[in-house]
């Protein structure tokens, strides 16, 4: 049965670069075989397409891979605009064997379709970062947008300065254009001297604000934001700066002139192994984005992605004298689950409502649990840290979990319930709390096990448990 979480098979997805048209989400991505010997070097485009993010249509290869000779033996990272009676999709060309002959690694390059379909590559258009302020391997992931304002295109690209500290060089370099051929470098739009690169810049405005996306791997490899109310700046970031946690990368958004949506990829692990480190690539998972009343955003499940899971499962209780309805646990000194009886299947919807005692240190869902092992991943919430946290319970060796970055910050008020929504495809689980917040994960133990409630250090009330299928 193929994954909920799409990705080709045999293959995983990296990067997308998501398009939408006339009630079509275009997905374009890059295409990792991870088999070398058997698919050669590089990385094209390919294409899905889908209205629900729930079923998806595949279209094949979109942009091929060019010879190890040619700029785009890896076809990188770019954008898609219908312009000039055309679509116009600018990537990166990118090519480590080049450096070698002393030759950028990256550059910009140009693409144009009548059909979303059939692209002709137009090599005469591709462009390098200039030498005297921008290193020279590092011009990727190109993002055009015509400035009503300035009356131009403008790119946004991910860059390096010359003259910046050697590990906190990055910045969004800006480029503009009158035909979309001709491109002047200008001053970058964002300098802040902070991370080694910040890749995939997106830029939107809802209302009066702007909100200019990144990934960053410098300290923690996750998808951040920051917002402003001129493109000139400055660029503020607010309490919470993300959209997901460290299983969740390149993100890149679309509008559907109602609701727009974040486009990442879940990585998998090395060798499929919790304490293995991630990899490039993985599944697609997609959110809502949506502006807060403090004009931050915030990430929640999708609609249609939420009534897709609407087959409800039978819960069975504990025990006969258990009701499931309200499940009060009290752990004021310890640890205390209650796990279900009936082992899940491999895609499930679980919600839950959960009010939290205040001064309880930990409490959450348990996610293939298994009681022999006396083990299971957490969705851990808490309080004092104004945190919900991914992990595996208890991380024992230490180091069994690789956990680094699998958190979000929240807000959790004592007096209120908080709920929270898990999906779960095979190893992929996706968390939201309160549709504001979320967070990913992977686990590749215990498969097939049950679900559970857990607490420590403290009192929690459970209420409204379900758990739903794919219909």
């Amino acid at each position: 049965m193929s994954e909920f979480f799409y990705r080709p098979q045999s293959a995983w997805v990296a990067d997308f670069i998501p398009f939408y048209k006339d009630g079509v989400f275009h997905l374009f991505y890059l295409h990792d075989w991870r088999d070398k010997e058997n698919h050669g070097e590089g990385t094209p485009w390919y294409k899905i397409t889908t209205s629900d993010f729930v079923h998806f249509e595949e279209h094949g290869e979109m942009l091929s891979r060019g010879s190890v000779e040619e700029q785009d033996l890896y076809v990188f990272t770019g954008c898609i605009i219908e312009s000039i009676g055309k679509y116009h999709i600018f990537y990166t060309g990118h090519n480590p064997h080049l450096r070698e002959k002393g030759l950028p690694e990256q550059g910009v390059m140009h693409a144009i379709s009548d059909d979303l379909i059939t692209w002709e590559k137009i090599p005469e258009d591709t462009f390098f970062a200039p030498d005297v302020n921008y290193e020279p391997h590092d011009w990727r992931d190109p993002f055009v947008f015509w400035n009503e304002e300035a009356q131009e295109y403008w790119m946004l690209l991910a860059a390096r300065l010359i003259d910046s500290p050697e590990i906190r060089k990055g910045c969004t370099a800006l480029c503009a254009s009158k035909d979309l051929k001709h491109w002047e470098v200008r001053a970058p739009l964002w300098a802040p001297d902070m991370f080694f690169t910040h890749e995939c810049p997106d830029l939107f405005k809802i209302g009066d604000w702007w909100y200019l996306i990144y990934s960053e791997f410098t300290d923690r490899c996750i998808t951040r934001y920051r917002m402003s109310k001129s493109l000139e700046g400055p660029w503020i970031s607010p309490e919470n700066d993300s959209f997901d946690g460290r299983a969740y990368y390149a993100a890149k958004t679309a509008f559907d002139g109602k609701k727009r949506y974040i486009f990442g990829w879940n990585p998998t692990k090395e060798k499929n192994s919790d304490s293995e480190g991630w990899q490039w690539g993985g599944n697609l998972v997609v959110h809502e984005v949506f502006q807060k009343e403090d004009f931050s955003l915030g990430s929640r499940i999708p609609n249609q992605v939420r009534d897709a899971f609407n087959k409800p499962i039978s819960i069975s209780k504990k025990s006969d004298g258990d009701d499931i309805s309200l499940i009060k646990i009290s752990a004021c000194d310890n640890v205390k689950t209650y796990v279900l009886q009936d082992l899940l299947p491999d895609k499930f919807k679980l919600e839950v409502s959960i009010k939290i005692k205040e001064h309880t240190k930990r409490c959450g869902i348990m996610l293939n649990a298994n009681a022999e092992r006396d083990n299971a991943y957490c969705y851990f919430l808490e309080p004092s840290k104004k945190k919900m946290l991914f992990d595996f319970w208890p991380n024992h060796p230490w180091g069994r979990y690789n956990t680094r970055e699998c958190d979000q910050l929240v807000d959790i008020d004592s007096s209120s319930w908080h709920k929270i929504t898990i999906l779960v495809d095979n190893t992929i689980c996706v968390a939201y709390l309160d549709d504001k917040v979320a967070l990913s994960g992977r686990m590749y133990q215990n498969a097939g096990g049950k679900a559970g409630l857990i607490v420590i250090d403290g009192e929690a009330e459970f209420k409204d448990l379900q758990i739903s299928m794919l219909s």
